[in-house]
């Protein structure tokens, strides 16, 4: 294989790093919507997809407006302005000398719109403050909308230079903006907008960022490394360089390994913070060394081998380390800075397999009528290791097969709608580190509602995606026990039978309007959410959501499960806090309780509260 294929292949591989990592924090919307969500865009909003299979929809609906410069008023040429909803993916336009943008064609639906441009900070249509959901805009066929404008804020910039500990530059390390947010279930630093390189000075520039509070990390370690390592690894074997026990943390403006530690930095509009200057901490490095045997204990020659941070305080998608293992299974992965990681090995096969269902579920029709190649058993190995500075040697990891579930999909009534033939079981995990990257779960629903999902570890929880139109999910149960949010644990070869999956056609509605005292319509956003306490902090959580007022003031909420729930209207809440079970228990003191009933639909009147 030549130098090219190999790095071609590492690569593909490498892709699915990104959308495996995504989906997990995309579930419970996923669950909602009839769509595929790849993941967020630069604005914040679902990049949406079609599900293989579904043709876009055409009406006779156009969109036009305009985009300023919100300081100057000025018009914003070559803007890019992007809508998207369930009926016809996602479309771009770009402006033109006069700023102006149109979408023609359109179906009647519910649309997002974005807008950007290099130096602006991008925003959803109709939204007013930073981090804050945009507004949908909701169109009948053959409806003509005007002036759906945008008023772009001027990006606010963080510079400033990386250094070593001698105070020199220090060239190519990646620095990234980061915000404090709760994601997963948890709250912790997360990136936010996008990140840089610094030159051969040393000195980096974020641009584009809304106003807001930041965290910056700067390190050395990005994918191109992570390429040459798993490319040049080979069990460890062969020469050694000097030096090769001290190098650099991700490091923490101003100077700190520590994310706790870590400073905050703020930014005003348009504002350029040019003194974000950060000196990265040298730490003791660490050999990471041992050999990884099959379940037939043969050796797992040739498997990739990595080490993921757990991600407690910080969520870090670029591995701490990768190698190869050589023909008797050794593996050594040097240059480890300290902290907690899940030591992952795969064979390059199981990768690759897993990376082609990756992109199979983005992008083909899997069409269950035509054969596919009967997938390889697939093993891999784990184990958690606290690295502090020593070596550690002698590991022993033992691979699995992982657990399998099998089970069936059944439509309530027992009819069977049209577009089923698309349909795609996921087993999503619960937490952020539950065993290999790429062992997601998924699997194909045949004809006759069947599935196999293989390669399973830690607590799962099972959802459908390409539903058919008009359906949802309504229970998932093993033995008559009703697992839907709890999820299943796996252990390593354990299989479990029996995984019964209802979708109805008997979907929930939520409308109304908010009101102030005066009676007046407001600017706003509400958060639906469950009476019950106990789901408030479900890592994929479907039962919390939040919406905001289309463009005649009417909010919509559509598939929340049936229950008892509480509602609030703010003023304004960022997107996403509303999930954290903190800022619940305190809206909940002021929210409005109602009942939503299977299949119902339900319309409410709500007044403005104050902030929770």
């Amino acid at each position: 294989m030549s130098l090219m294929q190999r790095t071609l292949s590492v690569s593909l591989a490498c892709l699915v790093l990104v959308p495996a990592v995504t989906a997990r924090t995309a579930a419970a919307q996923e669950v909602r919507q009839q769509i595929q969500v790849v993941g967020p865009g630069a604005d914040g909003a679902p990049i949406q997809m079609l599900p293989p299979g579904r043709q876009a929809k055409t009406g006779t609906g156009r969109l036009r407006g305009r985009v300023l410069a919100g300081d100057t008023g000025s018009v914003v040429r070559r803007a890019q302005v992007r809508i998207s909803g369930p009926d016809i993916g996602s479309k771009t336009a770009l402006t033109d000398g006069q700023g102006r943008y149109e979408f023609s064609d359109l179906p009647a639906g519910r649309f997002n719109l974005s807008a950007s441009k290099s130096g602006f900070v991008t925003m959803q249509y109709g939204q007013t403050r930073p981090f804050e959901s945009g507004k949908p805009i909701d169109m009948t066929d053959g409806q003509v909308m005007e002036k759906a404008d945008f008023a772009l804020p001027r990006g606010s910039v963080l510079a400033g230079r990386v250094v070593d500990e001698f105070g020199e530059a220090v060239a190519d390390a990646d620095v990234t903006a980061m915000r404090m947010q709760y994601t997963n279930g948890r709250r912790r630093l997360a990136p936010s907008g996008r990140n840089a390189s610094t030159n051969d000075l040393g000195q980096f520039r974020i641009y584009g960022l809304p106003p807001g509070e930041y965290y910056v990390s700067a390190t050395l370690r990005n994918m191109n490394s992570m390429i040459f390592d798993m490319m040049g690894a080979g069990g460890g074997a062969g020469p050694t360089g000097s030096n090769q026990n001290s190098g650099y943390a991700a490091t923490y403006f101003p100077g700190t390994p520590n994310p706790a530690e870590a400073q905050r930095v703020t930014l005003a509009v348009a504002q350029e913070l040019g003194s974000v200057d950060i000196q990265l901490q040298p730490v003791k490095l660490a050999k990471v060394s041992g050999t990884a045997m099959g379940s037939d204990g043969k050796p797992m020659s040739g498997a990739m081998v990595m080490l993921m941070p757990t991600m407690k305080d910080a969520m870090q998608f670029m591995p701490g380390g990768t190698s190869r293992t050589n023909k008797d299974g050794q593996f050594t992965l040097n240059s480890v800075t300290p902290g907690e990681y899940t030591l992952q090995v795969q064979s390059l096969g199981a990768m690759f397999q897993a990376a082609g269902a990756a992109m199979s579920f983005a992008f083909s029709t899997n069409d269950s009528s035509t054969p596919s190649t009967p997938p390889q058993e697939r093993e891999f190995a784990t184990a958690s290791v606290n690295v502090s500075g020593e070596d550690i040697t002698g590991l022993v990891v033992v691979g699995t097969r992982g657990g399998k579930a099998t089970g069936s999909v059944a439509f309530e009534g027992g009819t069977k709608p049209e577009g089923t033939n698309t349909m795609r079981v996921t087993a999503m995990p619960t937490d952020d580190s539950p065993g290999p990257v790429m062992m997601l779960g998924n699997s194909n629903v045949k004809d006759d509602g069947a599935f196999e999902v293989e390669g399973l570890m830690g607590n799962r929880v099972f959802r459908v995606q390409n539903l058919p139109k008009g359906w949802i999910l309504k229970r998932v149960s093993i033995n008559g026990e009703d697992v839907t949010d709890k999820g299943i644990e796996f252990k390593a070869g354990s299989d479990v039978n029996g995984v019964d999956i209802e979708l109805t056609n008997k979907t929930t509605s939520i409308t109304g309007t908010v009101t102030d005292e005066r009676g007046q319509l407001k600017d706003y956003t509400v958060v639906v959410f469950p009476e019950d306490e106990a789901k408030w902090g479900l890592a994929q959580n479907r039962w919390t959501a939040s919406a905001r007022p289309d463009q005649d003031g009417h909010f919509k909420f559509a598939n929340l499960p049936p229950g008892a729930y509480y509602a609030l209207a703010v003023e304004y809440v960022a997107q996403g806090e509303w999930s954290d079970p903190e800022w619940l228990a305190r809206a909940a003191k002021k929210a409005t309780r109602f009942t939503l009933d299977e299949g119902g639909a339900k319309t409410l009147d709500l007044k403005m509260t104050g902030g929770s």
